[in-house]
């Protein structure tokens, strides 16, 4: 694969005619190197975010070597380059023949659920198995979350209590886990969020060896700009250091967008313009699902090799499908003067970008080249050291990790 200094050199140089999704794997690896010196418990990659074989590569050399899949597919992905890793299947409801062929061929022993007949599933189709850790997927809260994921998983009350205590006679390790949404915009959301899972394992009055914070770490987008994750890290090191739990209890985390967004952006080219709509070569049935159905205006960059200064103006971005859903009302701050045959790059697409892509309507060609420059915005890097060593401090509060299968 080519290396390029930045995608304006790319752009320049190649005049891609299909879309061109540029690499960052060092950015990858200072994400990965951040979790894995700074979160007080284990980082699990949520493979879903971008299942992109450099990428996971880049994480596992950084030190993120386990991963949290929600499919067998994801499993076996993960299995194939990384024969000792630890595997979650984390996904509360799968088939029987996916946890059976999970188990046996794949060597997953942590497994999530979040109802009786799943529990009961599981000791069916692994005939009694004993060395399995469970996961309790609990419902929560969180208004901050950009995207809810509390609709369609997760018990609660009373019900998440008894599961517990079921769970509890059956596994080698008892779990609690939940997942406060996409793009978790306050530390707060986690301590609200334990606070809920503290009052139901004090109910189900059950010993738990691990407790997974899921996923929502934040990224950087245009009008979405988070705390530092140093600060994320502290008031969850803060609230679990407080929980009964904690003396004999691994703490967990399940990154997918902290840890991918930032290792890739997407150059198009404008095939054609109409007042302040532009015509592109990819759209949300390719991998910009998020800038179409959740209207996230992504920083866009028209590639200029001399740029000079210029007027800015929003745009509007409609894909190259026939479809009328194919479109992107931002507004993209572009320069005025922006025409058809110009190249646009859209930073922070390494999250979900490469994983929500379609072959809708005979589309779907990307190229990909690695470039070397840093990304738009970051989460990381020399910018957020202050913060990062002011809201830490978390050495006293760090979790004695316990052996798991490998």
């Amino acid at each position: 694969m080519d290396n390029y200094k930045d995608a304006a050199q790319l752009s320049a140089l190649t005049k891609p005619q299909d879309p061109v999704f540029c690499l960052r794997p060092h950015a990858a690896t200072q994400a990965a190197q951040f979790f894995v010196n700074t979160f007080p418990g284990q980082t699990f990659y949520a493979v879903k975010a971008n299942p992109s074989p450099w990428l996971l590569k880049a994480l596992y050399r950084a030190g993120v070597t386990r991963f949290e899949v929600a499919s067998l597919a994801e499993a076996r992905l993960i299995h194939d380059l990384f024969p000792s890793a630890d595997i979650a299947f984390m996904n509360p409801i799968k088939s029987g023949e996916a946890i059976k062929t999970a188990y046996q061929d794949l060597g997953v022993r942590i497994f999530a659920l979040d109802s009786q007949e799943e529990l009961d599933k599981i000791f069916h189709v692994l005939k009694g198995a004993d060395d399995l850790t469970l996961c309790i997927r609990h419902k929560v809260e969180n208004p901050t979350a950009k995207m809810s994921l509390n609709d369609k998983f997760g018990v609660e009350g009373e019900a998440a209590a008894h599961l517990m205590q079921q769970a509890r006679h059956k596994a080698a390790r008892l779990g609690v886990a939940f997942h406060v949404g996409s793009q978790t915009m306050s530390p707060e959301a986690y301590v609200a969020a334990l606070n809920v899972v503290e009052q139901t394992i004090i109910r189900a009055g059950v010993i738990v060896d691990v407790l997974d914070v899921g996923g929502g770490f934040p990224a950087i987008y245009p009008g979405m700009t988070p705390p530092p994750l140093a600060a994320y890290f502290s008031a969850i090191a803060g609230r679990f250091r407080e929980m009964l739990v904690a003396e004999n209890c691994t703490l967990w985390c399940e990154p997918g967008r902290a840890l991918s967004a930032e290792a890739a952006s997407l150059i198009v080219r404008v095939e054609a313009r109409k007042g302040d709509d532009l015509y592109i070569n990819d759209g949300v049935y390719g991998a910009l699902f998020d800038a179409g159905h959740l209207n996230w205006p992504f920083t866009a960059t028209l590639l200029q090799q001399d740029p000079k200064p210029s007027l800015h103006q929003g745009f509007r971005f409609f894909g190259p499908t026939c479809d009328d859903l194919d479109k992107m009302t931002g507004p993209f701050l572009l320069p005025h003067h922006v025409q058809p045959g110009d190249y646009i790059e859209i930073a922070t697409l390494g999250a979900y970008g490469f994983a929500l892509r379609t072959g809708f309507n005979g589309l779907g060609a990307y190229e990909q080249a690695f470039v070397d420059d840093t990304p738009a915005a970051s989460m990381y890097g020399p910018a957020c050291d202050e913060a990062q060593i002011a809201g830490a401090h978390l050495s006293d509060v760090m979790i004695e990790e316990h052996p798991q299968h490998a």
